[in-house]
């Protein structure tokens, strides 16, 4: 299990490779929960808890380049293209009588 401390010190690029990591190690440890192979069941939460730390650590550096080491320049954002609004229309009036329920022939 590492500290956040220790993740800040890193570079993204370690970070990113890490997090692939221990996402693959997640995957196998499902697999081992699943066959009844795995010995170590706190490892499931500890992994889990590393995965989310290193995410969050992204996403901090992400929306506070400021915040970031050097080293960790944030990766540019996909710039979205705005929609244009659509103007709201009025409600359809119904044209239709409603249609009749159909009943059981005998």
């Amino acid at each position: 299990m590492t500290t956040a401390a220790n993740l800040r010190d890193k570079s993204r690029d370690q970070l990113e490779d890490q997090l692939t990591a221990l996402k693959k190690e997640q995957f196998n440890l499902r697999f081992q929960r699943a066959s009844g192979q795995l010995e170590k069941t706190n490892r499931v939460r500890d992994v889990r808890k590393d995965i989310a730390r290193i995410q969050t650590i992204l996403g901090e550096w992400s929306r506070h380049p400021e915040v970031a080491p050097k080293g960790a320049a944030p990766k540019p954002a996909k710039a979205k293209a705005e929609a244009p609004k659509k103007e709201k229309k009025a409600p359809a009036k119904e044209t239709k009588a409603p249609a009749k329920k159909r009943t059981k022939k005998e």
